[in-house]
This record gives C-alpha cells, sequence and structure tokens, in this order.
C-alpha cells in the first residue's frame, strides 16, 4: 500500500526543488493552489499543467512514479467527474440512454473540477516528496512567526503538521501489516457485498486505531524524556537562509503567473 501513497513520503535527492528553500516551496505551492481557481479557459488550464508537469521534471522524479503514487485518490477525481456528468444540465445533450442523458456542460465541468483536483494533489505532493519533515517544520514556523505576537502557538502547530505528514506512510504500513494479518485469519476485504465490505472492515480499524494511539503516547513521552517544552528557548541546527537559486525562481515563478494571467483574460 505504501507503493501506491507518496504523499507524506520524503525521497532524498540533488535536483533543483530538492535545493530550494523549504519556504520558497511553500509560498509557490500555497499560492499555486489559490491561483488553479482561478483559470478559466482551456489555454490557462493548459499552462498550469505544463507548469506542473515543469515541476515534476525538474525534481527528477519519475513522472510514471508521481502519478502511481496518487492511485489512491484517482476515485475521488473518476467519481467527482461522475457526479457533474449526472448533476449537471447545461448545453447541449451528447448521449442519452432511456431517461439518463449527458450533457456538454456536465462534460466540461466534470473535466475541469477532475483536472484542479488533480494538479492540486500532484503539485502539494511533490512538497513532501522534495522536503524533509524537519524542513517543513521549521519553514512553516518562520512563515507564521508574525503570529507570535498575538500569542498563537506557531511552533507547536508546526510541529503538529510536521508529525502528521511524516506518519502516513507509517499508518500505511501499518495498516497493510494488519489487513495481511486479518486475511490471514479469513477476513474477506476484497469480496462481499457492500454492507459486508464494511463490516469486515471493523476488525482493521480497531487494532489501526489502537496502534496509532500507541505511537502517539510513546512519542509523547520519548519528547517529555527528552527535555521538551516548545519553542521557549530552544535553539536551531539548522539556519533557513534564501539563496540566489531561491531569488531566481521567485521571479520566474512570478512571469509564469504574469503569463497565466494574461492568458486567462483571453
Amino acid at each position: 500500500m505504501k507503493s501506491f501513497m507518496i504523499i507524506g513520503q520524503f525521497v532524498p535527492g540533488n535536483s533543483l526543488i530538492h535545493r530550494l528553500d523549504p519556504r520558497t516551496k511553500l509560498l509557490i505551492i500555497f499560492t499555486f493552489v489559490i491561483i488553479v481557481f482561478f483559470a478559466n479557459n482551456s489555454f490557462s488550464y493548459g499552462w498550469l499543467t505544463l507548469f506542473a508537469l515543469i515541476l515534476v521534471f525538474l525534481t527528477k522524479l519519475p513522472i510514471a512514479y508521481v502519478i502511481k503514487g496518487i492511485t489512491p485518490v484517482w476515485f475521488l477525481i473518476i467519481f467527482t467527474f461522475i457526479l457533474h456528468l449526472i448533476i449537471t444540465k447545461d448545453g447541449a445533450v451528447l448521449i442519452e440512454i432511456g431517461a439518463f442523458k449527458i450533457y456538454e456542460g456536465g462534460v466540461v465541468q466534470g473535466f475541469i473540477i477532475s483536472l484542479r483536483f488533480f494538479l492540486l494533489i500532484m503539485v502539494t505532493s511533490l512538497l513532501t516528496l522534495t522536503t524533509a519533515p524537519m524542513e517543513i517544520t521549521d519553514a512553516i514556523e518562520e512563515l507564521l512567526a508574525p503570529l507570535k505576537k498575538i500569542r498563537v502557538p506557531v511552533h507547536e502547530l508546526a510541529l503538529m503538521m510536521s508529525i502528521s505528514l511524516r506518519f502516513i506512510p507509517t499508518l500505511l504500513d501499518e495498516t497493510e501489516k494488519i489487513s495481511k494479518a486479518q486475511a490471514s485469519r479469513g477476513v474477506d476485504l476484497r469480496t462481499g457485498s457492500f454492507k459486508d465490505r464494511i463490516y469486515a472492515i471493523v476488525p482493521l480499524l480497531v487494532p489501526l486505531f489502537i496502534s496509532a494511539f500507541k505511537r502517539a503516547e510513546e512519542l509523547a513521552m520519548a519528547m517529555e524524556a527528552r527535555g521538551y517544552h516548545g519553542s521557549e528557548g530552544r535553539t536551531k541546527l539548522r539556519q533557513l537562509q534564501f539563496s540566489r537559486i531561491d531569488y531566481t525562481s521567485m521571479v520566474v515563478y512570478l512571469i509564469i503567473m504574469v503569463i497565466f494571467f494574461s492568458i486567462r483574460a483571453y
């Protein structure tokens, strides 16, 4: 199961994206998530898709590996597309099967929403693939530092996000082990009616939750034993610092966004 999920995994490397400051990557990805919703025609969507593919190329990770890694969300993407085919009634009728009709507007809207979902998942996955969890924690803490003035526990929030990302692959491994153990005991998770499958998941979820709570308790005890008390009086071994490659990347990204909004205007 872990081989089919890249979210939360870190792949060491020396690519251009790997060498970027984590704050640069967070800013680019955060703004990209917002800008995706401003696309309004085929040219703007094509430009964003090209940008996402270039990012994958710059990571030096195989595109097939990235596409395979988002396999678990393909169901949601396809479901979203089918849902729009059913509920959207705009445009000309393309296919008519009895009382069921597929409209042109449903196909277009379903494709657009599915493409947005795909781009968001693929680009955000590149963050965890090219950035170590500790770097993500430091970057979030640095970017949210102004909120400390209003007593927001920035360090603790950043740490929780980092731990959550770090334990995604661990929980996937644990799920796979439990499912194999239950299958060896005769629990069938793949066949039968939908109701039978729901009941079969219960023996999988109970030990998974117990294992997750146990890991959380062990982690909390380990942090307390090492004297962790939040950000107060805490120093860092590695200080984040923007380099020439970060400034160049930001300028290039701004140019790409200017071109995007120019294309969007047509």
